[in-house]
C-alpha cells in the first residue's frame, strides 16, 4: 500500500484516505486557522488535512491536555484573525510553559522535503512510523511529506512505540526515546532509517540502533526555523541542504527558505529577525568546523558571579554512569540569587545515587560554580510531545517538593 494511512487495525488505501478528507471538508474562510483535537487520531488527522486542502490552518492539539486547558487555547485560536497564504499552524513544545502557536506556508515545508529525502532515502515505497503524538511538528511535517511524495504514514495505537506497529514500519522518524523504545521492544523489525531530532542523541544510542540495521540521521532544529542542521553519520552537525548559518556573540542565526510565518495573535517568542533575511531563536554555540549547541542564550543561570549554561552542565552529568537523563534549572536563593540544581533520571531499575556519590562524581566534571548544589531524581522525566524535557513543569515539581530530592 503507497500514499494511505495505518493506524492500529485501520488501514486506508490513498483513495479511501483522499475520500475520508473529502468527506470532512466544510466551508472555511481563507486561511481561517481552526483548532483540532480528537481523541480518534485517524479522525484527528482527517479534519486537518480537510481543513488545509479547504485553504484553512489546522491546529493540532494534544488529545492528553486537560479539556480545560485546550480551551483556553482553542479560544485564542478562534479569536485570531484569518492568516491569508498560511498552510499550516503547530504549537512549540511547552518545554518552558504553555505552547505558542505557530504560522507557516505550506511552501517553507515542502522547500525541505528534497533534503530530507536526500537524508533518508525516502522514497513512496516506504511506511513512515511517526510514534510522537500529531500536536508535535515532526509528525505534522512528515504527515505533508508523505502526502507529497505518496508515502504511507503509520500512527502509533499507542503514546509510543509498539511490538504490532514495527511489523509495517520502514521509517522512523520520532525522539531519540522513540529509538530507544524502539530497540527496547526486541522484536523484528523492517526500519532501515530513523530521523531523529527533538533532543541530543547519544552516541551509544546512535551505534545501537546501527547494530541493529537501522541507519540514523539525527538533526537540530527548532519549530520557528524548521530543519537547520543534521548529522549523517555521528560526526557532528552541520548545515541542511540550504542552509546557511552565522555565529553573532556565541548566537545562532540562520538563513534558508524553511522559516515559519510567526506567532499567532498579539504572542511573543524567541523568534528575531533581521533584514537580511537572518532568524534567530537564541540558541548558543560554539564555533568551529561542527555545530555544537549550548542551550538558549534566554536559559543561562546567574549564581553568585557566574553565568551557567543549563545544556553545558547536562552534558557534564549525562557523562556520569548510571544518569539516563539530566534537567539543570535555577533555583531561587535569598542569598546567592540563583543556585545550580538538577533533576536527574536514572536508567530503568536502578537506585539513584546519593547526593554524595553525584557530588563527587560532578566534581571530576565541572568547575565549582557550574556543580549543581541541589539534586532531585525521578525514574522518569516528564516530556512534551516531541520527547524533549519538560523544564517548566520540572522544575516547578522540584521546587514544589513533587520529585525527591537527594541534597
Amino acid at each position: 500500500m503507497t500514499g494511505g494511512l495505518i493506524h492500529g487495525d485501520t488501514a486506508l488505501t490513498a483513495a479511501e484516505l483522499d475520500q475520508r478528507i473529502d468527506d470532512a471538508r466544510s466551508d472555511i474562510a481563507h486561511g481561517q486557522v481552526v483548532p483540532v483535537r480528537d481523541r480518534d487520531r485517524v479522525a484527528a488527522l482527517v479534519t486537518a488535512l480537510a481543513v488545509h486542502e479547504a485553504g484553512g490552518v489546522p491546529l493540532v492539539g494534544d488529545d492528553r491536555w486537560d479539556d480545560t486547558y485546550w480551551a483556553g487555547l482553542k479560544r485564542r485560536a478562534e479569536e485570531a484573525p484569518p492568516q491569508p497564504g498560511m498552510g499550516w499552524g503547530t504549537f512549540t513544545s511547552g518545554s518552558t510553559g504553555a505552547p505558542r502557536m505557530i504560522v507557516r506556508t505550506a511552501a517553507s515545508w515542502a522547500a525541505s522535503f528534497r533534503g530530507v529525502e536526500r537524508l533518508t532515502g525516502l522514497t513512496a515505497d516506504d511506511t513512515i512510523y511517526l510514534p510522537s503524538p500529531l500536536v508535535s511538528s515532526v509528525t505534522m511535517f512528515s504527515v505533508a511529506h508523505a502526502r507529497h511524495l505518496g508515502a504511507t504514514v503509520l500512527l502509533p495505537r499507542t503514546h509510543g512505540v509498539s511490538r504490532a506497529d514495527l511489523a509495517h514500519a520502514t521509517v522512523l522518524h520520532g525522539t531519540p526515546y522513540a529509538l530507544r523504545d524502539l530497540l527496547e521492544t526486541r522484536t523484528a523489525h523492517r526500519v532501515r532509517v530513523a530521523l531523529i531530532g527533538g533532543a541530543r542523541l547519544d552516541p551509544a544510542l546512535r551505534a545501537r540502533a546501527e547494530d541493529a540495521g537501522i541507519r540514523v540521521v539525527s538533526y537540530y532544529g527548532a519549530a520557528e526555523l524548521s530543519f537547520v542542521a543534521a548529522d549523517e553519520d555521528g560526526r557532528g552537525l552541520r548545515p541542511f541542504d540550504g542552509v546557511e548559518l552565522r555565529v553573532d556573540g556565541g548566537v545562532l542565526w540562520v538563513r534558508s527558505a524553511y522559516f515559519a510565518d510567526g506567532y499567532l495573535g498579539t504572542t511573543d517568542g524567541p523568534l528575531r529577525r533581521d533584514l537580511d533575511g537572518w532568524a534567530t531563536v537564541g540558541d548558543l554555540v560554539e564555533e568551529g568546523t561542527e555545530l555544537r549547541l549550548r542551550g538558549r542564550s534566554d536559559g543561562a543561570i546567574l549564581t553568585a558571579a557566574a553565568t551557567v549554561v543549563p545544556e553545558d552542565v547536562e552534558a557534564a552529568l549525562l557523562a556520569i554512569d548510571g544518569i539516563a537523563d539530566a534537567v539543570v534549572f535555577a533555583l531561587p536563593h535569598e542569598r546567592a540569587g540563583e543556585l545550580v540544581a538538577a533533576v536527574i533520571e536514572t536508567e530503568p531499575g536502578q537506585r539513584p545515587p546519593t547526593a554524595r556519590e553525584l557530588r563527587e562524581r560532578a566534581g571530576s566534571l565541572l568547575t565549582g560554580s557550574h556543580r549543581p548544589r541541589r539534586w532531585f531524581w525521578t525514574d522518569r522525566l516528564p516530556r512534551t510531545a516531541t520527547g524533549k524535557p519538560a523544564r517548566e513543569r520540572i522544575r516547578h515539581d522540584a521546587i514544589e517538593g513533587r520529585v525527591r530530592r537527594l541534597g
